[in-house]
């Protein structure tokens, strides 16, 4: 009896422990980035070259929309964001600038594999996805 009783009690602490969910902690930009505005113009061209470095880039986490959908999104732990959301688009430009360039943990940093400027022309892209 006391056997199944501690198998039970297991069980049950192993699948309260799974139902938990992971709850990120928050991503503090530091006050220069925060208030960095984009030196960049949002043109047909540097949109086009920003959406070209987020499907070479970004698009396997964070899906072909945004949305965090996709093909690499469920081996990423947190949560990768949803670039339509006024919730996403409450940040300053520098902060996604920030978050999107400099990164942290599961987030790449891309300091080695483009330039700033080409790192805003991503954004510059994702507000293309803007609801």
């Amino acid at each position: 009896m006391k056997s199944l009783t501690l198998i039970m009690f297991t069980m049950l602490f192993s699948m309260g422990l799974f139902s938990f969910k992971v709850v990120q902690e928050k991503w503090v930009v530091p006050a220069k980035y925060e208030k960095m505005k984009n030196p960049t113009t949002s043109s047909a061209e540097n949109v086009a070259e920003g959406k070209a470095l987020y499907a070479k880039h970004c698009a396997s986490c964070h899906g072909k929309k945004g949305l965090g959908d996709g093909t690499k999104a469920k081996e990423v732990e947190g949560d990768l964001g949803d670039f339509s959301s006024a919730e996403f688009w409450a940040q300053s430009e520098g902060a996604i600038f920030y978050k999107s360039y400099i990164g942290r943990k599961d987030m790449p940093n891309f300091e080695k594999k483009m330039s700033e400027e080409d790192a805003w022309y991503v954004v510059n892209y994702m507000k293309t996805m803007k609801k």
